[in-house]
C-alpha cells in the first residue's frame, strides 16, 4: 500500500494543534495549581485558628495552679480590699500578731504565707488559688458544710493559736477578696491541678524520728535553726516577723493545726522543703520527709482546747490524728507515728 506522505499545509496545520494543546495544557496547570494553593491557604488558615481559638478559651479558665499570678489590684474598693487582703496573709503578724498593740488575733507571730507559700499561690503547698470556685465543702472535722470564712477562721485558731475573726470584720472581707481576687480564673465547682498537697508513697513502718533528726541537720537547720525556732528579720517586738518560722515552741502551730498531723507535714514537705523544692522537683525522698515530719512534732508546741470536739463523727477521724478520742482501740502512739496499715 502506497504511503501518503504529509504536505507543508498538512504539517502547518499540525504544528498549530500542538500549539494549542500546549497552551491549553499550560493555562490548565496553572488553574490547578491555583485551586491547590486555595485549598491549601484555606486548611492553614483553619489549621492555625483552631489553636487560637482553644488556648483563648484556655487562658480564660486556670487548669493548674502554678499557672496563677498575682495580678495588680485595681484602685476600685474591691481592688483595695484585695490588697489589704494580700497584707494581711503576707504580714499577718504586723496587723494581727501578738506583737501588736491593739486587735491581737493570733497567738504567734507566723504569717499565713509560712505555710501558704508565696501569698498563697505556690502550688502544693494549700494554694488559694480556686479556692473560692469550690466552697462551701464538706469537712470532716466539723462534720458539716463549711463556709470559706470558717475553714479561714479554722486556720487562725489552729495554725495561728489564735482566734477566729468576726466573719463581717474589715479583717475577713479583705481577705475572702483577695482569694477571689486570686480565683477569679478557675472554673466553679471543680478543683485544679496543684492544689492541696502532693501525694506521697507512706512506708509501711512506723516514722523513725532519729533518721528524721539526721534529716532536719542536713536540710532544714540553714533556714530554720537547730532549735528549729526559725529566723527572725528583726527582733522580737519590732512586728516584722520571722524570715523562716519556727517549726515548734510557743510562737508555732498548736497541736490541732493540721501540720500537726504526721502525714499531712510529710506531703507539705516533700513538695516544697527544703527551700526550692517542688512537687515535679522535689529534694527529698517520701520516707526522708516521713521521717523529718515526726521530727518535727515530737517536740512541744501550744495546745488547743478542746480537741476532743474535733470530729463529731469518729469514723471521719484521719488515721494521723494524733489526739483522742478514735474510733479504733489502737494506740495514740500508732497514730503518731504509724505504721498506718489501719
Amino acid at each position: 500500500m502506497e504511503k501518503i506522505k504529509p504536505t507543508s499545509t498538512d504539517k502547518e496545520n499540525t504544528g498549530q494543534d500542538v500549539y494549542r494543546l500546549t497552551r491549553y495544557t499550560k493555562v490548565l496547570a496553572c488553574i490547578i495549581l491555583l485551586l491547590i494553593g486555595s485549598c491549601i491557604y484555606l486548611l492553614n488558615g483553619r489549621a492555625v485558628q483552631k489553636p487560637t481559638a482553644i488556648k483563648a478559651t484556655a487562658n480564660m479558665q486556670l487548669s493548674h495552679v502554678s499557672d496563677a499570678v498575682i495580678k495588680p489590684f485595681d484602685n476600685s474598693e474591691e481592688g483595695k480590699l484585695a490588697d489589704y487582703g494580700h497584707r494581711l496573709i503576707t504580714e499577718t503578724y504586723k496587723y494581727l500578731g501578738t506583737e501588736v498593740k491593739k486587735g491581737v488575733i493570733t497567738g504567734n507571730n507566723l504569717a499565713c504565707s509560712s505555710c501558704h507559700l508565696n501569698g498563697g499561690t505556690k502550688a502544693y503547698a494549700a494554694p488559694y488559688v480556686g479556692l473560692s470556685a469550690v466552697f462551701p465543702i464538706y469537712i470532716g472535722r466539723e462534720n458539716k458544710i463549711a463556709s470559706l470564712e470558717e475553714r479561714i477562721n479554722g486556720c487562725f485558731e489552729r495554725s495561728m493559736n489564735g482566734s477566729a475573726i468576726p466573719t463581717d470584720s474589715k479583717e475577713m472581707r479583705a481577705i475572702i477578696s483577695y482569694i477571689k481576687h486570686l480565683s477569679k480564673d478557675a472554673s466553679i465547682g471543680n478543683r485544679i491541678e496543684g492544689q492541696g498537697f502532693v501525694k506521697i508513697n507512706i512506708p509501711d513502718r512506723a516514722a523513725d524520728k532519729v533518721k528524721g533528726a539526721a534529716v532536719f541537720k542536713q536540710y532544714c537547720v540553714t533556714c530554720h535553726g537547730k532549735n528549729g525556732q526559725g529566723n527572725r528579720r528583726g527582733q522580737r517586738g519590732d512586728k516584722q516577723g520571722y524570715l523562716y518560722p519556727p517549726l515548734w515552741g510557743n510562737d508555732s502551730y498548736n497541736d490541732g493545726a493540721g501540720m500537726a498531723r504526721l502525714l499531712t507535714a510529710a506531703r507539705f514537705i516533700k513538695g516544697n522543703m527544703p527551700l526550692g523544692a517542688t512537687a515535679e522537683n522535689p529534694l527529698l525522698t517520701d520516707e526522708e520527709a516521713y521521717d523529718v515530719a515526726a521530727y518535727i512534732n515530737s517536740f512541744s508546741r501550744p495546745q488547743k482546747a478542746n480537741k476532743e470536739l474535733d470530729y463529731p463523727d469518729l469514723a471521719k477521724k484521719p488515721k494521723d490524728c494524733p489526739y483522742p478520742p478514735y474510733i479504733d482501740e489502737i494506740a495514740i502512739t500508732q497514730h503518731k507515728l504509724g505504721p498506718f496499715n489501719f
